[in-house]
């Protein structure tokens, strides 16, 4: 029987809309910036069994199988993922393929290859991945070779680094200025980075 890839992209897109809903949903009263919230996480480890799943079964759903949206919304639930190690690794080598065929945005592959090294302690390639630092800044993490970061980020289509962190700045600050709900620097820093090493540790990213 023929795979039904129009079942499959509503799906995804579903999926990922549920999953930016709920996102917007916890936003709005300030909750989804106090740690890895329980209903966020529970959505996010369901589509990451269910993709993992439809994997299992076809293979990546890339662009030619089920549009650019559906890819899109395939690639948001791997990013998600967060709490199945082997899940985004897996599809880490699954969209490097991809890349090279068409089928996967050398952006989001990326993006996705810079939240694992993150996520394993390892500088990122692209200076994709942003957080609070301990002067209270929103900065990106860690950066392999910074001085080359910005000709890394021109071959998948982004401008230089500054610019987006200036971008990034300014969008943080108007959020700020929305009222006492919106994302603001951790009161406690270390305590925050401790807990992330511990949550990295449980989930399996480090030893």
């Amino acid at each position: 029987m023929p795979t039904d890839w129009d079942a499959i992209r509503a799906e995804l897109l579903e999926m990922a809309r549920g999953d930016l809903t709920l996102r917007e949903d916890l936003a709005r009263d300030g909750s989804l910036f106090q740690g890895y919230h329980p209903r966020m996480e529970t959505l996010h480890q369901r589509n990451a069994a269910r993709l993992a799943a439809l994997i299992d079964a076809h293979g990546w759903p890339g662009r030619s199988r089920v549009g650019q949206d559906g890819a899109r919304a395939a690639w948001l639930i791997l990013q998600h993922a967060i709490g199945n190690p082997p899940l985004m690794r897996r599809g880490l080598t699954l969209l490097r393929g991809g890349v090279s065929e068409g089928e996967v945005s050398p952006l989001e592959f990326a993006m996705l290859e810079d939240r694992i090294r993150t996520f394993e302690g390892r500088p990122q390639r692209y200076g994709t991945q942003f957080d609070w630092d301990e002067h209270g800044r929103w900065s990106p993490l860690p950066l392999e070779d910074p001085a080359g970061v910005d000709a890394r980020r021109r071959e998948i289509g982004l401008g230089p680094l500054d610019q987006d962190l200036r971008r990034r700045s300014a969008a943080t600050a108007r959020r700020r200025e929305r009222g006492p709900r919106a994302e603001r620097p951790p009161a406690d820093w270390a305590a925050r980075r401790r807990d992330m090493e511990t949550w990295l540790r449980q989930v399996g990213w480090r030893d």
